[in-house]
């Protein structure tokens, strides 16, 4: 399972963000991200951060991910360096502990070579609260529906500690770590309620098996 913790405190948020456009990543409040950082824009940006409130926004590229300046989805996450090294070869090694969702309201034309936007945190106003809509979701349900997705796809987890983990834990887990298309990576951290990333998730995970799904849940 992809590792986990609450949210990491973010003290402020703020009204910029560099950008890190990496297609088929999900970063989600709560999960844990390693990176390898390597490009010369990314060393820059990694640095940049470092030296003020630590924070990278994590979103996806739309459709073609190839270019210096591919289209961008409108929503990210914002992720807190909680852990730096450097190799003997200049590449950073980092983790990002995901703390809001933001959408992009337009990028900012700087000198940086990384892409700089300005942030609304106001669509995912329920980050950072308690979320009271895990009382909805279907445990056992959500379980069915991971056990036959793994025999479909042919994968393997530690079982015993998927069931025993929190409802909040699985759902950032499995969103993070199953295999999905970057649409359906994107539907999963657009989805504001965690119940409505459960019913997401039961939906994906019924549709990789090619059956439907008895929850009603619909993917736009």
């Amino acid at each position: 399972m992809q590792g986990t913790a609450g949210p990491a405190r973010l003290r402020r948020t703020p009204e910029t963000l560099p950008l890190f456009p990496l297609s088929g990543a999900l970063l989600l409040p709560g999960g844990q991200m390693p990176l390898n950082i390597f490009e010369p824009r990314y060393l820059a940006m990694v640095d940049a951060a470092l030296a003020g409130d630590r924070l990278i926004g994590m979103i996806q590229p739309r459709d073609n991910p190839g270019g210096a300046c591919p289209p961008l989805y409108e929503a990210g996450c914002a992720g807190r360096i909680t852990s730096f090294a450097e190799t003997d070869d200049g590449r950073y090694l980092i983790n990002l502990s995901g703390t809001r969702r933001f959408k992009v309201t337009a990028e900012i034309e700087s000198d940086a070579p990384y892409r700089l936007a300005r942030a609304d945190w106001s669509a995912f106003s329920i980050d950072g609260k308690e979320d009271i809509s895990v009382e909805e979701i279907d445990r056992d349900r959500l379980l069915d529906a991971l056990r036959d997705y793994l025999d479909t796809e042919n994968l393997e987890i530690e079982w015993e500690k998927a069931a025993s983990a929190s409802v909040q834990a699985l759902i950032v887990s499995l969103a993070m770590g199953c295999p999905f298309q970057p649409n359906e990576k994107q539907a999963l951290l657009e989805a504001k309620t965690l119940a409505e990333q459960a019913e997401c998730l039961t939906a994906l995970m019924a549709l990789a098996r090619g059956g439907g799904d008895d929850g009603g849940a619909t993917l736009q």
